[in-house]
């Protein structure tokens, strides 16, 4: 949600920032902009929409400058018009701000009333005015940030530049993050190291409360205190090809076909093959205490939480709670020391399940989190890191970060398993030879996509579509009406199959495309039998099974989509491949944004 780059530079920095920009699109925007400073004055594009608005501003209206600051806004307070597109400029100071001041309005009464005037209806002017009433008083830029910081409530990453101060940036954070990039004659400010990584590998996070004086021959880091503290330099190791699709017409389908790759690094964490069991990444981490689990987590990765719910009961014989995180803490959750809370997110910094984890360890609970990025703020809080090895993912609607997030759960719930010793030593084996063949199955599964692209015609023109399963089914069912939904607009749900006749088979006539996740197996029959009650009402049912499965039951339908027959622990990372692909292809159809979908963002940092 929202993203800063900022350069102070060896060179002009306006086209850099810009490119850092399409680099930030993933994170969700809808109204961008850059400022720079030159000869003593600020310079400023702004526009509404997407990039392409400001990058034909830029090419009309060139901008100088070798220091400069860019942000793609998400709209929160304030409409996404060019007026409330950052960077704010108030006096000498500029400012660019991902997250929400959540004391806005009575810091902002407070400034109407020593007469100053606000040209937005943003937070963001807030923190910019200020700053700016701090320096007009004879502060220093340092000075004048360190007396605002506190004053300020929720959660920020800002970016500062000072018009009297051609070499020099202000970069703050608390709640969202924010990373400096270190170069040569050069450094620079950026929302994630995917942002710069086609400027500098060097990198260093800042931690909560911190906030940086970047200047062109070096960083000073301060801590919420403002005392003086060093932040270990690594080396990211991502490029700019990890951001470009290759040969693929959109990110989220050359993500969906990384899937094998992603799934097969991720596992090759966890899985030992030559001894046949499963290892975390903290060997001497001990789980045999745990009696109950709590699973936290939003939108794609919360149904992450319910298939582990099916695994985690069935395997290690542990009651588990699944919960969506904006509603966790609300819900005054009954917590103890023996319960163990697992948090699932890509980003590791979306706002309301890191509320949640700081909840959960307030209350002396042990925590594990599924993370994509390891050194994001949940990584770097969670007693257990569970990393996932996805790599970076620009597409906004989850798709590899699900499956291997799907992997690493499977993973813990075998771990669980042993450790309470519900599972011997040929159970872990023969579960272990399934996982390892996962990224096959994937490959297979992909192998369907003509024929995806084919159903995709049967759905494209509908107006609701309802989803169905069994078992782990059922999340996966969620998840696939979650994806229509994302990317092609058409109103979809996901329901377990027997609660269909509950009152969802009111809505079920021959207009309504009926798609049913039903690999052969024990839940097979009981599926089948739900299915066939909405197809006897006129459903258009589209058949998502295996062989055996489509040559039982795949009669009457409108089309069938064969899977691989697998293990039941298996089936939801290959049933993902074709939801997301029958998505996919049905926003093609439909001619929607399928990468950047409209009023979605991919890292919500904001509650």
């Amino acid at each position: 949600m929202c993203g800063i780059i900022g350069i102070v530079g060896a060179s002009d920095v306006a086209e850099r920032l810009l490119d850092g920009l399409r680099r930030l699109e993933y994170r969700g925007y809808d109204s961008a902009g850059i400022a720079t400073v030159h000869d003593g004055a600020f310079d400023r594009r702004r526009a509404e929409g997407k990039l392409g608005n400001l990058a034909a501003r830029m090419a009309a209206e060139p901008l100088p400058g070798r220091i400069g600051v860019a942000h793609t806004r998400w709209a929160t307070h304030g409409a996404p018009t060019e007026s409330n597109a950052h960077p704010h400029i108030v006096g000498d100071v500029t400012v660019v701000h991902n997250g929400i001041i959540e004391n806005f309005r009575p810091l902002r009464d407070e400034l109407i009333a020593e007469g100053r005037t606000f040209l937005s209806q943003t937070d963001t002017e807030v923190v910019a005015h200020l700053i700016a009433r701090e320096v007009e008083r004879g502060a220093t830029p340092q000075d004048a940030v360190a007396v605002v910081l506190p004053r300020l409530h929720g959660a920020f990453a800002l970016a500062v530049m000072f018009r009297n101060h051609p070499d020099m940036l202000i970069g703050a954070r608390l709640g969202a993050p924010l990373t400096i990039g270190y170069g040569d004659d050069e450094n620079y400010l950026g929302s994630d190291a995917l942002a710069l990584a086609p400027l500098t590998q060097r990198i260093a996070y800042l931690e909560e409360g911190d906030w940086a004086v970047v200047r062109r021959d070096g960083v000073e880091i301060f801590d919420r205190a403002n005392a003086p503290v060093t932040r270990a330099v690594t080396l990211s190791g991502l490029s700019s090809a990890m951001t470009t699709k290759g040969n693929y017409r959109h990110f989220m389908l050359k993500e969906i076909h990384e899937q094998p790759v992603v799934v097969a690094q991720t596992l090759q964490s966890y899985l030992r093959p030559v001894e046949a069991k499963v290892a975390l990444p903290q060997m001497d981490f001990d789980l045999s205490a745990v009696e109950r689990v709590v699973i936290v987590a939003c939108g794609t990765a919360s149904y992450v939480g319910m298939i582990g719910k099916y695994w985690i009961e069935s395997l290690a014989r542990l009651p588990v709670e699944v919960d969506v995180a904006s509603e966790f803490r609300y819900r005054e959750p009954v917590l103890d020391g023996k319960l163990l809370g697992v948090v699932v997110s890509q980003s590791g910094e979306t706002a309301d399940t890191l509320a949640a984890l700081q909840h959960m360890q307030a209350a002396g609970v042990m925590t594990a989190g599924i993370v994509n990025v390891p050194t994001s703020s949940m990584a770097r809080t969670v007693d257990l890191l569970l990393p996932t090895h996805a790599g970076p993912e620009i597409g906004v609607a989850s798709t590899k970060a699900f499956t291997c997030q799907l992997a690493v759960m499977a993973a813990l719930a075998v771990n669980l398993a042993r450790a309470k010793g519900r599972l011997d030593g040929d159970a872990e084996r023969e579960l272990v030879a399934h996982l390892t063949e996962v990224p096959a199955y994937m490959n297979t599964a992909l192998a369907a996509e003509a024929a995806i692209e084919a159903v995709a015609h049967h759905v494209s023109q509908a107006r609701d579509v309802l989803y169905l399963g069994r078992g782990p089914e059922y999340p996966m069912a969620l998840e696939g009406a979650l994806k229509l939904k994302e990317i092609s607009y058409i109103h979809a749900e996901g329901y377990a199959s027997g609660e269909m006749k509950h009152g969802p088979i009111a809505l079920i006539d021959d207009s309504v495309p009926l798609i049913v996740l039903a690999p052969s197996g024990p839940l097979f029959d009981k599926t089948v039998s739900n299915m066939q009650e909405a197809r006897a009402r006129g459903a258009r049912v589209i058949l998502i099974s295996d062989a055996a499965g489509i040559a039982e039951a795949g009669e009457g339908t409108v089309a069938t989509i064969e899977m691989p027959s697998v293990h039941p622990l298996i089936a939801p990372l290959v049933y993902a491949v074709p939801i997301q692909l029958l998505a996919y292809h049905v926003a093609v159809l439909k001619g929607t944004d399928v990468d950047q979908p409209r009023n979605l963002a991919k890292s919500v940092t904001v509650e």
